[in-house]
C-alpha cells in the first residue's frame, strides 16, 4: 500500500491509499494501431503479447508525483498514459508515465515495468466531469535531450479503449475496486524510442479548457555489473 497526496480540481487537497497498481497494455481500440505499437517493441526485441489487452500487476510503491526518478543506466524511456484512480472520492483521472526499462523489456515485460518509478501528475480530475466528452481529450508527451524538448507522442484518447471498457475487461464488473490505480495505454512514438534526460506529459481537455501536466527528470544510476 502507498499513500498519495493530490490536488483534486474543484475540491482541493486529497489523500488516499493505493493497494493495487495495474499497467494495462495493448489497449488500442484500433487493432491496426495496436499492431503498430507491438511492432515498435518487436523492433527492440520485445516478444508479442499472448493476448490483448494485457494487465500487468506491479508494486503500488512505484507511484510518485515527484519531479524526478532514478533508473539504472540509459535503457529506459517514458510513455504518456491516462491513469485511473478508484478512491473514496470517486473515480479520478490523472496523467502519468509508464516509464519502462527497454533492455529488460526484451526478455521480461512484467519485470521491466517493475524496474522504474511510475510518475503521475499531482493534480487529478473527477472522471464524472469528463465522461460525457471523454473522446475529445488529447494526450501529448515531450522528451528532453541536452535541454531541448521535442514532441514525443501526440494523439486522442480514442486510440485507447474507454475507461469503462478497460475496467470491465479487467474486473468483469462496472467498477474498479477502491484502492486501485490503472495506467491505461499509450500513444505511438514519434521518431525513435529511447532515453531522455526528462519527459513532460499532458492531458488536454478542449471542452473545459484545462490541462493536467507533469514533468520529471530521469536521473541515471551507474550500472556496475
Amino acid at each position: 500500500m502507498t499513500t498519495l497526496n493530490f490536488q483534486l480540481t474543484g475540491h482541493g487537497p486529497v489523500t488516499f491509499n493505493i493497494d493495487n497498481l495495474i499497467i494495462a497494455g495493448w489497449t488500442g481500440r484500433d487493432m491496426a494501431m495496436v499492431e503498430h505499437h507491438i511492432a515498435e517493441l518487436e523492433a527492440i526485441g520485445v516478444a508479442r503479447p499472448k493476448s490483448v489487452p494485457t494487465f500487468y500487476r506491479v508494486s503500488a510503491a512505484l507511484l510518485s508525483s515527484d519531479g524526478a526518478i532514478e533508473v539504472p543506466g540509459r535503457d529506459s524511456s517514458g510513455e504518456a498514459e491516462f491513469v485511473l484512480f478508484s478512491t473514496e472520492f470517486g473515480l479520478l483521472v490523472g496523467i502519468g508515465s509508464d516509464h519502462t526499462d527497454r533492455k529488460v523489456e526484451s526478455y521480461g515485460v512484467t519485470v521491466s515495468k517493475q524496474m522504474c518509478g511510475k510518475p503521475v501528475s499531482d493534480t487529478l480530475w473527477r472522471y464524472d466531469d469528463v465522461a460525457a466528452h471523454w473522446d475529445q481529450l488529447q494526450m501529448r508527451s515531450w522528451r528532453e535531450r541536452d535541454g531541448a524538448p521535442a514532441l514525443y507522442q501526440e494523439g486522442p484518447v480514442t486510440r485507447m479503449l474507454a475507461p469503462q471498457d478497460l475496467i470491465q475487461r479487467y474486473t468483469g464488473q462496472a467498477a474498479l475496486p477502491v484502492g486501485s490505480a490503472m495506467f491505461c495505454g499509450t500513444q505511438p512514438i514519434i521518431g525513435e524510442m529511447g532515453h531522455g534526460d526528462a519527459f513532460a506529459l499532458e492531458l488536454y481537455d478542449p471542452v473545459l479548457q484545462r490541462r493536467l501536466q507533469h514533468r520529471y527528470a530521469v536521473q541515471t544510476l551507474p550500472v556496475e555489473g
